[in-house]
C-alpha cells in the first residue's frame, strides 16, 4: 500500500484504498456534578459571530472557546456556579458576568469592539520591531510557567472534501506542559477519544491526519520557536508595526512579519500580538507562504504515489495564550490546511480541507508527567482516527469541556448514525 506522508507543520497520511470504518459505543456514566451553558458570542455592533472567543470561569482554571459559528458549550462544576464568567476576544472589550444570569441554552453574549486612542498608545511603540520580537523570545522563560503544568485539553480534527464532512475525530487529552526554558518536549496522554468517518466521500483517496494533538501543540511559538524563529531563520524575515490594539483590555503591540522578497523558499508571514507591559506573546496568527507550489509541496509532502500531484493552497495557524497570576500559558492552537490533489488521466482535481484545533479547558501545577509510562504517551506520529473507537452518546464526555460542534458536523454525524441504524436493522 502506497502512502503519502506530510511532515511539519502538519502530518497527513492518505491511503489509496477505501478504509473500513469501525463505529462502536463507549458511553461512560458519570455523576451529574456540573451544569452546562450553551449560547453564542457576537459583535454588539454588527451581530457577527465571534470565532475563537474565550470563556473563563473566574477563580478557576476552567475555560472553553467558541467554534467557527460563534457557539459555545461551557460546563461548570456545581461548586463554582456562584462564580463569574469572563468572555474575551481579540480587539474587543472583555465582559464579566455572574454565571447565575445565564440559562442552559440560547445565551447570546455581546462584546463591544475596543475603543482606545491608538495614537496615544502608539507613543510607546519601540522603533525596532525585530528587537522587540527578539526580546519577546528571550523572555520565554520568565513570562511563562516555569514549572511543569498538567493541562486538560479538548482536541478536534476534521477532514472535508469540497466542504463536505468526511472525517471527524475528537479527544480529551492530558498535556504535561514542560517549561519553555527546558529542552524537554511536552507529553501527551489520551484520556478519551471518538471518531466518525465517511470515507466514501473521498473517492479513492482517504486523508488521515498524522500527529494528532501535537499538530496544534507545535504551533506554540514560545515553546517551539525553532519551527519559525530559529536563530538562523529570524533574520530571513522583515518586521514592522501595525496600529496597537488590546487583548482582554490589555494593550498589545501588533508586529507584522514576512519573509524577505528575495527569498523563494516558503517561510511564514503573519502578525504577532505582544503584551506591552511584559513583552510576552499574547497571540499569533500566521500562514505558510504557498506561492511556490513545488517548494511548498516538498516541504509538506514526504512521499506520495507517482501518479498523484499534491500541493497546498492554504496553511494557516493560530495560537492564543492566557495569563494567570502574572504568568502566561498556552491556551489554544489551530491549524487550517487546504490541498489540491491532481491525478493523472483525471480531468478534474479534488480539494481537501483539514482542520486541527486544541483548547486548554483546565490545568493544575506539578505536571511533570514522569509517572506516564512511555508506552502510554502519545507519539507525534499518532493517527487519532485509528486510535478512536467511534461516536458515542453525549454523556461520553461527562463534565469535560469541549468545543461546541458546528451544525454541519452535527448533521454529518447524525447522517452516519442513521445509516448505521439502518444497516443493523
Amino acid at each position: 500500500m502506497k502512502t503519502q506522508v506530510f511532515k511539519w507543520p502538519v502530518l497527513l497520511m492518505p491511503f489509496l484504498f477505501f478504509l473500513c470504518c469501525c463505529f462502536s459505543v463507549n458511553a461512560q456514566e458519570e455523576p451529574l456534578t456540573y451544569k452546562e451553558f450553551k449560547g453564542t458570542v457576537v459583535d454588539n455592533e454588527t451581530g457577527n459571530d465571534l470565532v475563537f472567543a474565550t470563556l473563563t470561569v473566574e477563580n478557576t482554571n476552567i475555560s472553553s472557546i467558541t467554534n467557527s459559528e460563534g457557539e459555545f458549550a461551557l460546563k461548570v462544576p456545581v461548586a463554582n456556579l456562584d462564580n463569574n464568567v469572563t468572555v474575551s476576544f481579540l480587539g474587543y472589550e472583555q465582559k464579566t458576568m455572574p454565571l447565575s444570569i445565564l440559562s442552559r441554552n440560547g445565551n447570546k453574549i455581546h462584546l463591544d469592539p475596543v475603543s482606545i486612542e491608538l495614537a496615544e498608545v502608539d507613543v510607546s511603540v519601540p522603533k525596532d520591531a525585530l528587537a522587540l520580537v527578539k526580546s519577546m523570545l528571550k523572555k520565554n522563560g520568565e513570562n511563562y510557567f516555569d514549572t511543569p503544568v498538567k493541562m486538560t485539553a479538548f482536541y478536534r480534527e476534521t477532514i472535508k472534501k469540497r466542504r463536505k464532512d468526511a472525517s471527524l475525530s475528537e479527544a480529551v487529552a492530558y498535556i504535561y506542559k514542560q517549561p519553555n526554558s527546558s529542552g524537554r518536549r511536552d507529553i501527551v496522554d489520551l484520556y478519551k477519544s471518538r471518531k466518525s468517518t465517511n470515507y466514501s466521500r473521498l473517492d479513492t483517496i482517504a486523508l488521515k491526519l498524522q500527529g494528532g494533538p501535537f499538530t496544534p501543540l507545535f504551533v506554540d511559538i514560545m515553546k517551539y520557536p525553532e519551527y519559525i524563529f530559529a536563530d538562523d531563520l529570524i533574520n530571513q524575515y522583515s518586521f514592522s508595526f501595525s496600529p496597537s490594539t488590546t487583548i482582554n483590555s490589555k494593550p498589545v503591540y501588533v508586529v507584522n512579519f514576512k519573509q524577505h522578497d528575495y527569498l523563494t523558499e516558503p517561510l511564514f508571514y503573519g502578525k504577532l500580538f505582544i503584551d506591552m507591559e511584559t513583552q510576552a506573546l499574547a497571540s499569533a496568527v500566521f500562514n505558510l507562504n504557498v506561492e511556490n507550489r513545488r517548494s511548498a509541496g516538498e516541504l509538506l509532502v514526504r512521499r506520495k504515489p507517482s501518479n498523484i500531484r499534491v500541493y497546498p493552497t492554504e496553511a494557516s495557524y493560530r495560537v492564543d495564550y492566557r495569563i494567570q497570576n502574572g504568568k502566561w500559558y498556552y491556551g489554544y492552537g489551530n491549524v487550517q490546511l487546504a490541498f489540491v490533489v491532481d491525478r493523472k488521466r483525471k480531468l478534474f482535481n479534488s480539494k481537501y480541507y483539514v482542520s486541527s484545533e486544541m483548547a486548554i479547558t483546565d490545568w493544575q501545577l506539578d505536571g511533570s508527567g514522569k509517572d506516564i509510562k512511555r508506552r502510554e504517551r502519545v507519539k507525534p506520529t499518532i493517527i487519532i482516527a485509528d486510535e478512536a473507537s467511534g461516536f458515542s452518546d453525549p454523556e461520553f464526555w461527562g463534565a469535560y469541556n469541549v468545543i461546541e460542534p458546528e451544525k454541519s458536523i452535527e448533521s454529518a454525524i447524525s447522517k452516519i448514525q442513521r445509516q448505521l441504524k439502518r444497516e443493523k436493522s
